[in-house]
């Protein structure tokens, strides 16, 4: 585990329009279930896919950036209306990058949250990069925030909570 990070200040939070994330190891736990007849499964936390939509209601838009791709990857991103799905894409840094330019973002107003050693430039980039407790020491080393839920079982859900309170908090003077 790395070292006790001081909280990521409200108005960082307060600037993202964009919260992009890797999958597996952030929305899943990293488990891909490969059957016999090559059909994968995956599985995701109804608990971040809530936190996902209530993003997109309150106008911040979200991306999956994937370094393989997955039909289940696929199938949950349709579901919960994902914006931007980008798979097959290991250079995740340049991906975030190429989509914020897209959308005429700045790096401080995007946040990416990661678990790998590929992941760990995006993090890095980001104005508030963001990894599970379980991730790499050098994606955990990357983060200004680490989650206090795990990968698949609500850490999205907690980045999607502070994203939202910064957007209702009252200005700071």
């Amino acid at each position: 585990m790395s070292a006790a990070r001081l909280p990521v200040p409200a108005a960082r939070w307060a600037a993202i329009r964009l919260f992009a994330m890797d999958v597996d190891g952030v929305l899943t736990d990293g488990t891909v279930l490969i059957s016999s007849d090559g059909t994968e499964a995956k599985s995701f936390s109804i608990l971040d896919g809530m936190g996902l939509r209530r993003l997109d209601q309150a106008g911040i838009a979200t991306a999956w950036i994937s370094g393989r791709p997955s039909l289940a990857t696929t199938a949950r991103a349709t579901e919960l209306k994902i914006p931007h799905l980008i798979q097959g894409r290991v250079d995740k840094l340049v991906a975030l990058r190429e989509l914020a330019d897209r959308l005429g973002l700045s790096a401080a107003q995007c946040a990416y949250m990661g678990d790998d050693v590929i992941d760990t430039p995006a993090i890095a980039w980001a104005g508030v990069g963001i990894a599970p407790p379980e991730a790499m020491p050098c994606a955990l080393a990357a983060a200004a925030c680490i989650t206090v839920r795990p990968a698949g079982r609500g850490a999205v859900r907690e980045v999607c909570e502070h994203l939202l309170a910064a957007r209702v908090a009252p200005s700071q003077p």
